[in-house]
């Protein structure tokens, strides 16, 4: 508990203190996000606000962690996956940003990449922690769906799980706040399962809490920075990997609820507009933007959306 809490404050002073360091020099390089025209209106106010915040979670993750990375083996495929899809992240948002290519990374070259990462994690898990590819059962009272030796499933499953919570973490980064207090909920409930289960996995969880929470001072409405893709993929990767690490990849479409919301929308969405010629399911995709469009101020929106995570959590908590 001690070093948990050691953890998250380190990263939390880390991450609040750069914040007037790192901001400035990213509105001198003009490092700044570009708003779309068909989004909702008030969010055109926010374009030129800086972005590739994402550095100060990392960076708070990344000390907060590797301080006590000596406490537990699940620490470094954490951070691996996590800064891992961080580094993507930081890629897209630097060639979109920095050097001025709208399109950033080209679509398979920003998946390639996120296989690549998932590969490297699924063979760490394969070959040093094999029992991580057993699922439990949610609310079963800790019954395990055995797969570490089933590898024709198991392994296609971690590719199609890593990979949806990923886009679903970065379709959720779209309102000032909402990513960052979704997953610092999330956060907390790995840190509160792995210290009554023995998890190991509390140190980076806390220190990811720490960095957010470090950020929420900037990235609150109205937000001074973006955390860009540098975040967004970061934040998918480490639920991913917390979730594995702790044999409970079943329990994230519960506490990750918002994330599957978010990107479902996303699917339902193009699949609609394809088949019906030009028809539409919701007023704008993701989801959040709907219920902008609806009148909910973008406030509301992110207070309604942590609710529900912090709710999901507490009865997920029930079924561990």
């Amino acid at each position: 508990m001690l070093y948990t809490v050691l953890a998250l404050t380190i990263a939390f002073v880390l991450s609040t203190g750069l914040g007037p360091v790192v901001i400035p020099l990213l509105l001198r390089l003009k490092i700044g996000q570009t708003i779309r025209n068909e989004g909702p209106e008030t969010h055109l106010k926010k374009n030129g606000t800086p972005t590739m915040g994402g550095v100060l979670i990392l960076l708070g993750l990344l000390v907060g962690s590797l301080v006590f990375v000596k406490t537990s083996d699940k620490i470094l495929p954490i951070l691996f996956l996590s800064v891992g899809f961080g580094l993507v992240g930081f890629a897209d948002d630097f060639i979109k940003v920095v050097l001025k290519r709208s399109m950033g990374l080209r679509a398979w070259q920003k998946m390639g990449l996120q296989i690549l990462i998932t590969g490297a994690f699924a063979a760490y898990l394969y070959f040093f922690d094999r029992s991580c590819y057993n699922m439990i059962i949610p609310f079963s009272g800790g019954k395990e769906i055995v797969m570490e030796n089933m590898p024709y499933l198991s392994i296609p499953l971690l590719f199609f799980v890593v990979l949806g919570t990923d886009n679903g973490s970065n379709f959720t980064d779209g309102l000032d706040g909402l990513a960052s207090k979704v997953t610092s909920v999330i956060a907390v409930f790995f840190a509160i399962v792995s210290l009554m289960k023995g998890g190991g996995v509390e140190i980076p969880a806390a220190a990811l809490l720490g960095g957010l929470l470090g950020f929420l001072f900037y990235n609150s409405h109205p937000a001074k920075v973006f955390m860009g893709d540098t975040g967004s993929l970061a934040l998918g990767g480490f639920v991913a990997a917390e979730a594995y690490l702790l044999k409970m990849p079943l329990f994230i479409p519960i506490i990750a609820f918002i994330y599957l919301a978010e990107v479902l929308s996303v699917i339902l969405q193009v699949s609609y507009f394809k088949l019906t010629h030009g028809k539409r399911i919701f007023k704008m995709a993701p989801i959040h933007h709907h219920f902008e469009k609806c009148g909910y101020p973008e406030t509301k929106v992110v207070t309604a959306f942590t609710i529900v995570t912090v709710v999901l959590c507490c009865i997920a908590l029930l079924g561990v």
